[in-house]
């Protein structure tokens, strides 16, 4: 692996924390995702299901994890099973875990083979009455192909249609809302490697460079300092470009007057950072540019400081929704009085600000958290207010990640260059990255 060992406390005390929540009686089955297939003989990258993760460390294919707190038999209270290697495997794809090493990354005792499962699993379901299983439930999940958890389902179901079926998903929507501190230095690693990505770029970019260049740099700075790679596809967006939301496409070349709009991220341990940076294709903002750069950038202060306890996405996205609007009559964007006469629900500010301005942040770029939950210590969540104006090829969005604690916010993304005086300084002093 790229990354540093990680404590395996940290997948003991999530696995403890579950089962507390798990009713007398059961037992849960977490799947690895699937090898995708990618057209002939080719598979997608191998990404592993975020929730195995958190109760087990464990990064390789067709792997599962048993837990069954109330088993008779200890040694089966927690299993992990894992794919059996052979010659041709070591060979062809290299070294899989041995039980030795899945037990020492997890801190599970029991490791069998992925073969001995079926007879395992019906042994600690005739025990059971509940069976609780795993599925994809976040709101923006697309379910168009069948998983491995939903397989599983289906094969479950028609085995053992007497039991009592539970759903995990907002149980692990609950336990990783909260983020340990092992969770937070790990996350914070991340944004460290994305505050060495942005300082490349701000000694390379210039007149004439092509976006998927800038998307190199970014890349080569990520591998370097041992991130799994990008968090989540870059956006590496100049010009009008800047103004489409998830521009994903990099291939325009940068041009003097451009702003470049980067919204990027390392990821790191599984453990995701998410940063967005607006500057200078040629190191100096115009005024227009530093108008909308400045509202965004007074908005972000603002609702930076509204990420405290008890406070709730709802409530936090309509206050920073009413900073934004204030911000655009300034900008002459939008009339004061029309705003008076604007229908509720569709307010105004819309046409330029049209996203949220929060999620949270984890093993997941989104993580899966209930959005009507308050905020609470422990919480990672991204701060990003965003002024598009198309008609003028102005589009800058800031993007910092926040912890949420009993006192002040603390932004893991703070040394990550961000107010103009400072960009300009460090583009126009800075040689380019080699």
């Amino acid at each position: 692996m790229k990354h540093a060992e990680i404590d395996n406390t940290l997948f003991a005390r999530n696995r403890r924390n579950l089962a507390e929540r798990l009713k007398p009686g059961s037992v849960a089955v977490f799947h690895s995702n699937d090898l995708m297939p990618a057209g002939a003989d080719r598979v997608f990258p191998f990404v592993q299901n975020a929730d195995l993760f958190y109760l087990s460390g464990m990064d390789q294919e067709e792997t599962i994890l048993l837990l069954c707190p109330d088993a008779r038999e200890e040694q089966y209270r927690e299993v992990l099973f894992i794919r059996k290697t052979s010659e041709e495997i070591s060979v062809w794809q290299g070294e899989k875990y041995s039980q030795e090493q899945a037990s020492e990354i997890s801190g599970i005792r029991t490791v069998c083979w992925t073969s001995d499962f079926e007879r395992i699993f019906r042994q600690m379901v005739i025990e059971s009455v509940y069976i609780y299983l795993n599925l994809n439930e976040h709101s923006r999940a697309d379910v168009t192909v069948e998983t491995r958890d939903a397989r599983f389902l289906k094969q479950c179901m028609s085995a053992f249609p007497l039991h009592r079926y539970e759903r995990l998903a907002p149980i692990m929507r609950e336990l990783r809302a909260v983020k340990s501190d092992i969770e937070v230095q790990m996350i914070r690693q991340a944004c460290r490697i994305s505050e060495k990505a942005f300082r490349r770029v701000l000694g390379f970019t210039r007149p004439g460079v092509w976006e998927y260049e800038v998307e190199a740099e970014i890349l080569h700075e990520f591998l370097v300092n041992r991130a799994d790679g990008p968090a989540f596809p870059s956006i590496v967006a100049s010009g009008e470009n800047s103004c489409v939301l998830h521009y994903e496409k990099n291939d325009r070349q940068c041009r003097d007057g451009d702003l470049l709009l980067m919204d990027f991220g390392a990821e790191y341990s599984h453990y995701a950072s998410d940063v967005t940076r607006t500057i200078p294709v040629n190191g100096r903002f115009t005024q227009r540019q530093q108008e909308v750069y400045q509202a965004v950038r007074r908005v972000q202060k603002e609702a930076v400081n509204m990420l405290r306890p008890g406070n709730t996405l709802e409530t936090y996205n309509k206050a920073v929704g009413r900073l934004m609007e204030e911000e655009l009559i300034g900008l002459g964007l939008i009339d004061r009085d029309a705003v008076g006469d604007q229908p509720e629900g569709n307010p105004l500010y819309r046409k330029y600000f049209m996203h949220g301005a929060s999620h949270h942040l984890g093993l997941d770029t989104h993580d899966h958290v209930d959005r009507y939950r308050p905020f609470e210590a422990g919480m990672v969540l991204t701060c990003e207010p965003g002024i598009y104006i198309r008609e003028e090829g102005i589009g800058v969005r800031l993007e910092n990640d926040i912890l949420v604690t009993e006192n002040n916010p603390v932004d893991l993304t703070a040394t990550i260059p961000i107010e103009i005086e400072e960009i300009e300084a460090l583009m126009n002093t800075a040689s380019p990255a080699d």
